[in-house]
Order: structure tokens, then sequence, then C-alpha cells
């Protein structure tokens, strides 16, 4: 499945937080479920790993703009292959650079870069074994002939 996450939401789906003056929006878990196409389960995973840490209000989650901040950079950072551990280490950056809530790239900006350099070599490597395998299918004396 192929998630877009430049998401926006509109008036109806988010709330105003009314203890900070409305300055904020907040939103329910079930809002950012939605947004983002994950399931509630997923995150409350990434609740109980200590990703993000929406507040409560009785048994409701209510998360901050900076915790949908942090949920899309994790779902992007899942998307292109990260793990949960070098999810928390992005986290981390994204943490000590709390000037860029706008683009949390910027602060780990080399992380990002590694990761590609990484996902271009095995594009390269899937389309030689691609090759090679379409090779050997499409040939007579190939390696499945007796």
């Amino acid at each position: 499945m192929t998630r877009d996450f430049s998401y926006s939401l509109s008036a109806t789906d988010r709330m105003s937080d009314e203890s900070a003056g409305g300055s904020e929006n907040v939103y329910r878990i079930g809002d950012l479920a939605r947004e983002f196409n994950v399931t509630l389960r997923t995150l409350r995973f990434y609740e109980d790993k200590g990703l993000v840490t929406p507040r409560r209000s009785g048994t409701t989650r209510i998360y901050s703009d900076s915790d949908r901040n942090r949920l899309k950079l994790i779902l992007f950072s899942k998307k292109v292959g990260f793990s949960l551990l070098e999810i928390r280490e992005l986290l981390s950056l994204f943490d000590s650079g709390k000037d860029n809530l706008k683009n949390p790239l910027s602060s780990s900006r080399h992380l990002f870069q590694e990761k590609l350099a990484a996902l271009n070599q095995q594009k390269v490597e899937l389309e030689q074994a691609i090759e090679e395998l379409s090779n050997q299918l499409a040939s007579e004396n190939g390696l499945f002939s007796s």
C-alpha cells in the first residue's frame, strides 16, 4: 500500500486546545489514524515504544501539533526503511532541533542521505537479480533445465 504523508487536516478534523488559548491544534487518536491511514493499534504501539507521548484527558489521547509532526516523521522514516532504533535516533535529533519543527529533515539530513545511498544500492542489486533471473528463465539451458 502506498501512503502519501503530505496530508493536512480540514478544520472539521482538528480541535483547538482551549487550555492553550486556542493557539495549538489538538487531535484525537482517530483523527490521526484516518489522516495517516494507519490503525489505532499502530498509534498505540508507537506510544508504547515512547516515540509519541500524547496527553491524556481521562482515557482520551490528545495529540498536539508536535506529536503530529513526530508521527509524520515516524511513518515517513518507517516507509523508507528505517528501523525503530534508527527512528528513535532521528527523533532525538528532531527533539534537539526544536527550532526546525517545520523541517525535521534539516537536523538529520546525513542519516537520510545515508539511507538514500543504501536504497539506491539495493535498487541496483535488485535490478541485477531481476536481469539474471529473467535471463535464466529465458534460456533453454538455464539453471532450471535438467
